[in-house]
């Protein structure tokens, strides 16, 4: 029979695994009971007291004893009743919100299930207690853990009261703590200093281990955790094998999940599987579905530390991390993209304004596609249930236009749960704007004071909600705001976007972070309620320049800029405003830079400067005199693709005699290519029209021209 790594990990985590003994023993009894003695079994305690490693070892005894063991961490869910029942259904093989009754129903095994970090479902708990528990079999035992204990409602209910067990979890005694370093070959004369040390807590005792495998003593003051955690991360840290080895512990305590990739990208060398491989066999690191991630307590300490000591490293890694998620991102598409905007964002974690808008588990319970036929009905319903009859009209309405705008958010019984219409104004009628109040007022703010150019497209997030909690703080929304950041980036030749909200007040601080100002004059109203309307010029700021001020505020963040008005305040930074050219006036600007393309002083006069093309290309914190630079490269480059085919060459010529290396006049030039004047200037002026086609094409998006 073949052995899985999983059996392979079980057993290393059983071997490390010491004490417990009076719980371990209170669930074998209560698993192997013809009827249990409590029906839930409450265990609670500090974070890094080893919840977690009880639990793996219940679940141990329960499969030894034959009964059928699901296990569900509340990291990994919304804290709503339909998600905790599709993971339960998801680990049970089932289908559908009921099918997890019929099959206990079926089975003759005794149902045991664990819920870890109890605490991300408080939300949940009177329906667990109520609702849930209930129904499951009366011989069914369910393990909960967490770091609170049970609300006064468990206790104070006379029917729970006999069949609550309440655990709670300590540190381990001496001789736990004695048993542990035993394993770990830690010599006697050390124990006892680490006993004093640690007091027994397991994760301190863990990161003490891992310490002398590297040597190190244990000269430092006693204190009570998480504190005696916070010391020994910095003595690990310190103390780790090499400074490449010091960083990658570092780098993975910034990023939500770490790849043997992005640990390339962020110590910045080629081979990084010796240290990948080191970091993963941490004892406070954890390997999940996508990559490593550390105890939560080891992660803050850790990141909180580096930003302190070293703030210039701290934005280092910052920068090196997020440059490898840009990079991803337009390498990806789908679920894996959508995973690494969040990856993305979770850099912003610290912020107080953006954390209540992102919830940072994985949830494989959601996912997103586009709206079908069979949909329709269901999301006219969601929109007239929370927005009345006349918008379900307005979705209708839209709905049948452009169906393919919308995007459902699905739970795994493939119900919708939410929605999100990016509907694409560049593309409606006219006549169909003008019908619908939001849609008039939205356009006609875009004509009055940001008209399209050709190929521009514009963005208005029409509809958008939770079916349950509307425009709310959902997990949900998360999705629909991990599907804009994916818009705003992957969308060629946006020009404009706008965000109606319901409440537009409670939106201010996530909305000014994101660089998405209030825009009054498009507010509308419909079916009697007002809606606020926010949105963002993209031509005014582009993807990389927006990318670069997210990061600013975050950095300024971590450098102590912890509320929301301070956070955007603070990190402001000379965004030089990019100048949109109708194609008239800018064509007019290219013909004006090659008439003085070898004449710096007076390029910086040109519009051009503050072109999305040259702004782009030059940084947006560049100097006058690199942007000039930046224009006088790109109009040779230009000129320069002409030179690919002899029929071409000719303009090219003309240009590069005209423009680059300039003859006294053109009648000179004509001479220097030996041709006629007319048949010069008829080259000089196909040269002049390529030069502003391929420049405008650029500008409005298309980016490949320039290596066409």
């Amino acid at each position: 029979m073949t052995t899985r790594l999983a059996d392979r990990l079980a057993t290393a985590r059983r071997r490390r695994f010491v004490g417990r003994q009076a719980e371990k023993e209170l669930f074998e009894a209560a698993v192997t009971a013809v009827e249990p003695p409590f029906s839930v079994m409450f265990i609670h305690g500090p974070g890094g007291v080893g919840k977690t490693s009880l639990l793996r070892e219940c679940m141990r005894i329960a499969q030894q004893a034959e009964a059928m063991t699901i296990y569900l961490d509340g990291r990994n869910f919304d804290p709503t009743p339909a998600a905790f029942l599709s993971g339960l259904n998801s680990s049970l093989g089932v289908a559908t919100t009921t099918d997890w009754y019929e099959t206990l129903e079926r089975q003759s095994q005794r149902f045991v299930l664990f819920v870890d970090t109890y605490e991300n479902l408080t939300s949940l708990d009177t329906w667990l207690r109520d609702l849930f528990l209930p129904q499951l079999p009366a011989d069914a035992i369910v393990v909960l853990a967490g770091r609170n204990p049970p609300s006064l409602v468990w206790r104070a209910d006379s029917g729970w009261q006999s069949l609550l067990k309440i655990v709670p979890l300590r540190n381990l005694t001496p001789t736990e703590c004695k048993e542990l370093l035993d394993l770990h070959v830690v010599p006697p004369v050390a124990q006892n200093e680490i006993l004093a040390f640690t007091y027994g807590h397991p994760l301190a005792l863990s990161l003490v281990t891992d310490l002398m495998e590297q040597g190190a003593d244990f000269r430092l003051e006693s204190g009570h955790a998480p504190d005696v955690v916070r010391q020994l991360l910095q003595r690990f840290v310190s103390d780790s094998p090499g400074q490449m080895h010091k960083l990658s512990l570092e780098a993975c305590a910034m990023v939500r999940f770490m790849t043997e990739g992005l640990l390339t990208a962020m110590l910045d060398r080629p081979d990084v599987y010796e240290i990948f491989d080191w970091l993963r066999g941490l004892s406070f690191i954890e390997s999940g579905r996508t990559g490593l991630f550390p105890h939560d307590l080891v992660r803050e300490a850790i990141a909180a530390d580096l930003r302190w000591r070293n703030p210039d490293l701290y934005a280092t890694l910052h920068h090196r991390a997020r440059s490898y998620y840009h990079r991803r991102v337009q390498e990806t598409h789908g679920q894996i993209q959508q995973r690494l905007l969040a990856d993305l964002i979770f850099l912003h974690r610290d912020n107080s304004v953006v954390r209540p808008f992102y919830e940072w588990q994985d949830n494989d319970n959601l996912w997103m596609d586009q709206a079908t036929d069979q949909d329709i009905p269901t999301l006219i319903e969601l929109v007239r249930r929370h927005e009345g009859d006349e918008s379900a009209q307005w979705a209708a309405f839209w709905l049948a236009r452009q169906p393919e705008t919308t995007l459902v958010i699905r739970d795994n019984q493939r119900q919708a749960v939410g929605m999100a219409m990016f509907l694409a104004l560049h593309k409606a009628a006219i006549d169909d704007i003008a019908r619908d109040p939001a849609t008039a007022s939205v356009w006609g703010y875009l004509q009055q004071r940001a008209p399209l150019r050709p190929n521009e497209q514009a963005t208005f997030f029409r509809f958008w909600l939770d079916a349950d909690h509307y425009q709310g703080i959902s997990s949900v929304q998360s999705r629909i705001f991990l599907a804009c950041v994916q818009h705003y980036l992957t969308t060629p030749a946006l020009a404009y976007n706008f965000f109606p909200c319901a409440a537009p007040e409670f939106f201010a601080g996530i909305f000014a972070y994101a660089e998405m100002p209030r825009i009054p004059e498009a507010d509308f109203v419909v079916g009697g309620r007002r809606y606020g309307v926010y949105g963002h010029d993209w031509r005014l700021m582009p993807p990389a320049a927006w990318l670069d001020l997210m990061a600013q505020r975050e950095l300024a963040v971590a450098a102590g800029n912890v509320t929301a008005r301070s956070s955007v305040e603070a990190s402001e930074a000379p965004i030089q405003p990019v100048l949109v050219l109708s194609q008239p006036e800018f064509a007019e600007a290219v013909r004006e830079a090659l008439r003085c393309a070898t004449r710096h002083d007076e390029l910086q006069r040109n519009p051009l400067m503050r072109s999305r093309l040259v702004m782009q290309r030059a940084g947006n914190d560049s100097t006058p005199r690199l942007r000039a630079e930046t224009l006088q490269t790109l109009l040779k480059e230009v000129a320069t693709l002409l030179q690919s085919s002899p029929k071409t060459n000719r303009a090219y010529r003309a240009l590069h005699h005209t423009y680059f290396q300039p003859a006294a006049t053109q009648e000179l030039a004509a001479e220097l290519l030996d041709l006629p004047f007319s048949t010069y200037r008829r080259h000089l002026k196909e040269g002049i029209d390529h030069v502003v086609d391929t420049l405008w094409s650029s500008e409005l998006g298309n980016l490949d021209t320039l290596q066409k």
